[in-house]
């Protein structure tokens, strides 16, 4: 059997990063999943290292907007009925969690992890294969119509609060900044300070390449196969069984299949989305990520082609792809940039694990000695995988914290 002195479960970026701060700190680490590190849901997202969304998504405050949704019509977001019942419970958490209070709470949470985010990532990404992915060009909200950037106020206050540097566009500075654009918005707001990268899956990669490199071990194995023996906890590979005093949960969406083996009720709903690539028109670029907010998409240059991801789709983690959302978008992003043909024959699905809170889990298993979590990153997992991976290996090893760990403690869901 082989030891080490931490198996991480979970080869998404918050696994990875958490695997490689714990070898940084000199620990011996198996990083262990059933498919190779950065194929999940850390391969289909937006690629973005934010410096803004101190707002949640939030439950709809408006008759109108409730009934939009309602009605399953929405290109932001789409539910399967059968789906719905169950969701209930986690939906009225959700709800409490969009007071003004809760949004003031998170915000300041948010922040806290946001203002380290793009240097952690590139302590990880500096001098490695992941350098290559990343472009400091920020990202732009854009916004079709006077109502909804009505609501943006509130971002941008939250924004002046903590340093985070915006420009307001209207659309010839927009067009600019991105000269193939078709002028179909009222205004926009670029976020200067925020990072992308050209690959978020290939930066996941480059991460866990690197961490091997360093003496890391990468196992393929299934978590479900862990087991407590004695003061140690056991996981089973291909190569064998590996036997470590911590374990750390970052499976993502496929978390609770785990922690429910072990007593763990948290709300962690998942929110499934879908991508997919497409080439340009002609000669037209795109220089950086464009969010259309008001339909809830994002368009942004990729290795593979100009990406287009969808929002919520509200359905059971395993059921078959229904890209609802692709059909609804494509049509709106072709009014915003001359997008052509799709590069693959069918959209990639994946699903963010979230909180009610929208905020992730990272800490101590209150009821079992050794086992830590760093899951539930919801809409910011990528942006702030690597803080955390950090957080939690100071936790880990007794170290002085980057941040404040408190708001994002396993006990404000669980009744120890």
């Amino acid at each position: 059997m082989q030891r080490v002195d931490a198996i991480v479960l979970g080869a998404g970026i918050a696994g990875v990063s958490s695997a490689f701060h714990l070898l940084k700190r000199g620990r011996s680490v198996a990083l262990v999943d059933r498919r190779a590190p950065g194929e999940e849901t850390s391969h289909g997202n937006a690629g973005v290292i934010e410096r803004d969304g101190f707002v949640p998504i939030t439950f709809p405050d408006s008759f109108r907007a409730l009934l939009t949704y309602a009605l399953n019509r929405s290109p932001q977001a789409h539910y399967h009925p059968s789906f719905l019942r169950g969701l209930l419970p986690w939906l009225w958490k959700f709800r409490e969690h969009s007071t003004n209070v809760a949004v003031d709470r998170f915000a300041r949470a948010i922040d806290q992890l946001e203002r380290h985010a793009a240097a952690e990532h590139w302590a990880l990404a500096h001098s490695t294969p992941a350098e290559r992915f990343f472009r400091d060009t920020g990202w732009i909200h854009l916004y079709r119509s006077k109502a909804g950037f009505a609501d943006i106020e509130r971002d941008l206050h939250y924004a002046r609060i903590f340093g985070a540097g915006y420009d307001i566009l209207e659309p010839g500075d927009l067009n600019a900044l991105e000269p193939h654009l078709r002028p179909v918005c009222h205004k926009a707001v670029y976020w200067k300070d925020s990072r992308s990268v050209s690959s978020p899956g290939g930066v996941t990669k480059a991460y866990a390449e690197t961490f091997k490199l360093m003496g890391g071990d990468i196992l393929r194995g299934n978590a479900l196969s862990l087991r407590r023996e004695g003061e140690d906890w056991v996981v089973e590979t291909t190569t064998g069984e590996v036997a470590a005093r911590d374990v750390v949960v970052a499976l993502g969406p496929w978390s609770m299949d785990l922690l429910r083996l072990y007593g763990y009720a948290l709300p962690l709903a998942v929110k499934r989305g879908y991508h997919i690539h497409y080439t340009a028109q002609g000669n037209a670029s795109l220089n950086r990520p464009i969010v259309d907010i008001d339909n809830g998409f994002v368009l942004t240059p990729m290795e593979r082609g100009i990406r287009l991801t969808t929002g919520i789709e509200f359905a059971d983690r395993d059921a078959d792809p229904t890209p609802v959302q692709i059909r609804r978008t494509k049509p709106l992003a072709r009014q915003l940039f001359p997008i052509a043909s799709e590069v693959e024959d069918a959209p990639w699905m994946g699903s963010r694990p979230c909180f009610p809170d929208s905020l992730p889990m990272v800490g101590r298993a209150p009821r079992h000695d050794g086992m830590w979590f760093n899951l539930g990153h919801g809409h910011t997992g990528f942006t702030n995988g690597p803080v955390t991976g950090r957080l939690l290996s100071e936790m880990m090893t007794g170290g002085r914290t980057i941040v404040d760990p408190a708001p994002y403690s396993p006990s404000r869901f669980i009744d120890i």
